[in-house]
Protein backbone atom coordinates (compact mmCIF):
# COMPACT_ATOMS: atom_id res chain seq x y z
CA UNK A 1 0.00 0.00 0.00
CA UNK A 2 1.35 3.40 -1.04
CA UNK A 3 1.70 6.09 1.66
CA UNK A 4 -0.31 9.29 1.43
CA UNK A 5 1.75 12.45 0.92
CA UNK A 6 1.11 15.76 2.65
CA UNK A 7 -0.23 17.19 -0.64
CA UNK A 8 -2.62 14.24 -1.03
CA UNK A 9 -3.82 14.69 2.56
CA UNK A 10 -4.56 18.36 1.93
CA UNK A 11 -6.34 17.55 -1.37
CA UNK A 12 -8.44 14.92 0.45
CA UNK A 13 -9.41 17.49 3.13
CA UNK A 14 -10.60 19.91 0.44
CA UNK A 15 -12.50 17.10 -1.31
CA UNK A 16 -14.04 15.98 1.99
CA UNK A 17 -15.22 19.54 2.59
CA UNK A 18 -16.87 19.69 -0.85
CA UNK A 19 -18.46 16.23 -0.48
CA UNK A 20 -19.33 16.63 3.21
CA UNK A 21 -23.05 16.51 2.53
CA UNK A 22 -22.76 12.96 1.16
CA UNK A 23 -19.55 11.34 2.40
CA UNK A 24 -17.57 11.10 5.59
CA UNK A 25 -13.86 12.04 5.22
CA UNK A 26 -12.86 8.47 6.12
CA UNK A 27 -14.70 7.23 3.01
CA UNK A 28 -12.33 9.12 0.71
CA UNK A 29 -9.40 7.03 -0.49
CA UNK A 30 -6.44 8.61 -2.33
CA UNK A 31 -6.94 6.08 -5.12
CA UNK A 32 -10.73 6.37 -5.52
CA UNK A 33 -12.01 7.93 -8.75
CA UNK A 34 -13.41 11.30 -7.67
CA UNK A 35 -16.13 11.29 -10.34
CA UNK A 36 -17.08 7.64 -10.90
CA UNK A 37 -16.68 6.34 -7.35
CA UNK A 38 -17.08 9.38 -5.07
CA UNK A 39 -19.77 11.01 -7.22
CA UNK A 40 -18.18 14.42 -7.69
CA UNK A 41 -20.55 16.28 -10.01
CA UNK A 42 -19.75 19.24 -12.27
CA UNK A 43 -20.74 21.94 -9.77
CA UNK A 44 -18.84 20.21 -6.98
CA UNK A 45 -15.84 19.86 -9.30
CA UNK A 46 -15.79 23.61 -9.86
CA UNK A 47 -16.09 24.24 -6.12
CA UNK A 48 -13.30 21.70 -5.50
CA UNK A 49 -10.96 23.29 -8.07
CA UNK A 50 -11.53 26.80 -6.72
CA UNK A 51 -10.88 25.62 -3.16
CA UNK A 52 -7.71 23.85 -4.31
CA UNK A 53 -6.48 27.13 -5.80
CA UNK A 54 -7.09 28.85 -2.46
CA UNK A 55 -5.61 26.02 -0.37
CA UNK A 56 -2.37 25.86 -2.36
CA UNK A 57 -2.24 29.47 -3.59
CA UNK A 58 -1.92 28.30 -7.20
CA UNK A 59 -3.69 28.97 -10.49
CA UNK A 60 -5.00 25.89 -12.25
CA UNK A 61 -5.09 25.77 -16.04
CA UNK A 62 -8.85 25.24 -16.44
CA UNK A 63 -8.64 25.10 -20.24
CA UNK A 64 -6.36 22.08 -20.08
CA UNK A 65 -7.89 20.26 -17.12
CA UNK A 66 -9.97 17.21 -17.95
CA UNK A 67 -11.81 14.45 -16.16
CA UNK A 68 -8.58 12.45 -16.29
CA UNK A 69 -7.08 14.89 -13.80
CA UNK A 70 -9.91 13.98 -11.41
CA UNK A 71 -9.19 10.28 -11.79
CA UNK A 72 -8.01 10.12 -8.19
CA UNK A 73 -6.60 12.25 -5.39
CA UNK A 74 -3.14 10.89 -6.27
CA UNK A 75 -3.50 11.89 -9.93
CA UNK A 76 -4.82 15.34 -9.09
CA UNK A 77 -2.14 15.86 -6.44
CA UNK A 78 0.51 15.44 -9.15
CA UNK A 79 -1.14 18.34 -11.02
CA UNK A 80 -1.02 20.44 -7.84
CA UNK A 81 2.67 19.65 -7.36
CA UNK A 82 3.37 20.60 -10.99
CA UNK A 83 1.60 23.95 -10.46
CA UNK A 84 3.63 24.64 -7.32
CA UNK A 85 6.97 24.12 -9.02
CA UNK A 86 8.59 27.31 -10.25
CA UNK A 87 8.42 28.03 -13.97
CA UNK A 88 11.47 27.19 -15.97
Amino acid sequence: MQETTDIETRVMKVLADVLSRRLEPAQISPDADMVAVLGLDSLEAIEFLLKIEDEFDIELDFENLSLQHLDSVRTFSAEVVARQEPSR
